[in-house]
């Protein structure tokens, strides 16, 4: 498949992080860019992208006096904030590599990660993490100093950024093909694999992002998603940059809804859990009340006999008026779409949002493609049940080496311009998962996922290769899939499938007690705490009957789980059974509930 092509007319300016943000200056130099809710105020305040020029600047001539040099690492250990972006960009300017880390993550991995990343200067939100880490000067030679972002002193943020204002030092231009950010994925299984993403990697996702959904320097974005991850540094911070538009933080879960309401968002990057969650929040204030619910039918019925046209019917208007402008109202009321990535938007949700005129585009991708791969929007259009056509610029190709040609669906290999440059230091896993071939001279990569790209090019994705396993009849499942539909039912939180090498499915089921709490066929056996109410095997039976029949008119019978066994405690990344992206660790899962999920089958 090797063609040629001109990789650098791909990566055409601005093709590094340096010059993305600092052509937005130029052209915008007092627009909004980041804004922050004062605690005393109640109210977000907001800080220019000249301003924050400034404070990058200045940090950058701290770091150059301190003897940061091209090449070497630096990295934060923090949640959002101003200052994670003022850290990344003063890095970037002196041709430095940047290093994000989760303020939630466990201490061995921030060791890890500091040590392998041969990290030299690192900065850390408070005291808190400070005098976790602060004995990893000791133990890790490359470790030179540690950084309060938040704090006073001669070893606070603060006084890099006067110590940086009398020294200034102009950026440095990175070229397209160097090494920009080191993203540690946790991972599911093993140590973490430190993705290596160049400048080239990170700029052209963000600009494409930008163009395919038209974003501009009028826009604003509520950041949720943690910019320690790629899906959230694309989509949240890089493409807004990029395009002069403001990205105002969120608060916390919690406080979303209000944080949509007080900023008045036109886009958002957003899980499809917190989707949910909104939805059903709507549904339930709608079917409590019978004379809503009548109105609600009523008005989306007519929106569906208006999908396709162009100018709405009266009746539509009025419905629009009067109902689904007090929905959109709950996200401020200016949001023109949602896009989703790490599952797919269930279909009868996607479809009121739609109809109500906030479309939900679900994407795919990972953090070896920078992370975008494929996206449903409004350029290339919107088709559920998928994850959209592929990026301009990409190559998807369906390896059908692993099941057959006869298979509908295959790996899905992606090559072009956001494949990763390699895992740092792991030459041997970079190998496994690189293509031996490219495509217009650009690097592919098995992503490890099966999937498959119908007529009018939509890719579908059906399962991951490393979680299927072969029950004793030897047909093949494929947990991912199932585990997601399942969690379509309202009710039910997490999941876990479990059957190989045995006659049959079972599953590990964590309700969600909430939900389960104002379901009318449900809420008769609800106690105080979920603990409590799995003692009722009236509300178990139920559940089970609900998830089979639900799969059932989906899978076949030897994929549908015939047992259940129901839990009180959810996966956390407190209690180790899931990663930062909310995956699975299904080794850490056994590990604790295995016993408990093999005495299935004795029953």
């Amino acid at each position: 498949m090797e063609k040629k092509g001109d990789i650098n007319s791909t990566y055409d300016y601005p093709n590094n992080l340096v010059d993305l943000f600092e052509q937005s200056v130029t052209k915008w130099p007092n627009n909004n860019l980041f804004g922050v809710k004062n605690p005393a105020s109640g109210k977000y305040e907001w800080i220019t992208f000249r301003q924050v020029a400034d404070r990058a600047n200045n940090l950058r001539g701290a770091l150059k006096k301190l003897g940061l040099a091209k090449g070497e690492a630096a990295g934060v250990i923090v949640n959002n904030c101003v200052e994670w972006f003022i850290c990344e960009q003063a890095v970037h300017g002196l041709g430095g590599v940047f290093v994000p880390m989760y303020e939630t993550e466990l201490k061995k991995i921030w060791q890890y990660i500091i040590a392998d990343a041969e990290i030299k200067f690192l900065f850390v939100r408070n005291s808190s993490i400070y005098d976790q880490v602060k004995e990893f000067k000791k133990e890790i030679p490359t470790l030179k100093e540690i950084f309060l972002i938040y704090g006073e002193g001669n070893n606070s943020l603060k006084a890099l950024e006067e110590m940086g204002k009398k020294t200034p030092v102009s950026s440095l231009k990175p070229a397209w093909s160097d090494l920009a950010d080191i993203i540690y994925t946790s991972g599911t299984t093993g140590e973490p694999k430190g993705v290596m993403l160049s400048h080239g990697n990170l700029a052209i996702t963000a600009r494409s992002g930008a163009a395919l959904f038209d974003i501009n320097e009028t826009m604003r974005v509520v950041a949720i998603l943690p910019w320690a991850h790629v899906f959230g540094l694309n989509s949240d911070l890089h493409c807004y940059i990029h395009c002069g538009g403001s990205i105002a933080l969120a608060e916390s879960v919690d406080k979303l809804i209000q944080n949509f309401q007080e900023v008045q968002p036109t886009g958002l990057a957003i899980v499809p859990r917190i989707v949910s969650r909104v939805y059903d929040a709507i549904m339930q204030g709608i079917y409590a009340d019978p004379a809503k619910k009548q109105i609600y039918e009523a008005a989306m019925a007519e929106a569906a006999k208006n999908r396709d046209l162009q100018e709405k019917t009266e009746a539509f208007k009025q419905y629009d008026a009067k109902l689904f402008s007090q929905y959109r109202n709950i996200f401020g009321g200016k949001l023109k779409y949602f896009t989703t990535g790490g599952a797919l938007t269930e279909p009868k949700i996607a479809s009121f949002f739609r109809d109500i005129g906030q479309p939900i585009y679900d994407g795919y991708g990972l953090t070896e493609t920078s992370p975008s791969v494929a996206v449903n929007c409004p350029k290339m259009g919107n088709k559920f049940g998928t994850v959209g056509k592929p990026y301009p610029n990409q190559h998807v190709v369906i390896d059908k080496s692993l099941v057959g040609e006869d298979s509908l669906d295959g790996e899905i290999c992606v090559y072009g311009p956001n494949v990763m440059m390699g895992y740092h230091k792991k030459p041997r896993q970079t190998a496994d998962i690189m293509m031996p071939d490219k495509w217009n001279g650009f690097p592919g990569i098995r992503t490890g996922d099966r999937g498959w790209i119908d007529e009018d090019g939509f890719l579908h994705i059906t399962g991951r290769f490393k979680d299927e396993y072969k029950l004793a009849n030897g047909k093949y499942v494929h947990p991912e899939g199932i585990e997601n539909d399942i969690k379509q039912l309202r009710y039910i939180a997490n999941v876990m499938l479990y059957g190989e090498g045995k006659p049959y499915n079972v599953a590990l089921v964590v309700p969600d007690i909430a939900i389960l709490k104002v379901i009318p066929n449900t809420k008769v056996w609800v106690k105080d705490t979920l603990e409590e109410s799995l003692k009722s095997n009236e509300l178990k039976e139920y559940m089970t009957k609900e998830i089979i029949a639900h799969l059932s008119k989906i899978y076949g019978g030897y994929e549908v789980p015939k047992k259940f066994l129901f839990l009180a405690d959810d996966f956390t990344l407190e209690n180790g059974l899931i990663t930062q992206t909310l995956k699975l660790k299904r080794a850490n899962v056994m590990k604790k509930y295995g016993e408990r999920l093999l005495a299935l089958y004795n029953k």
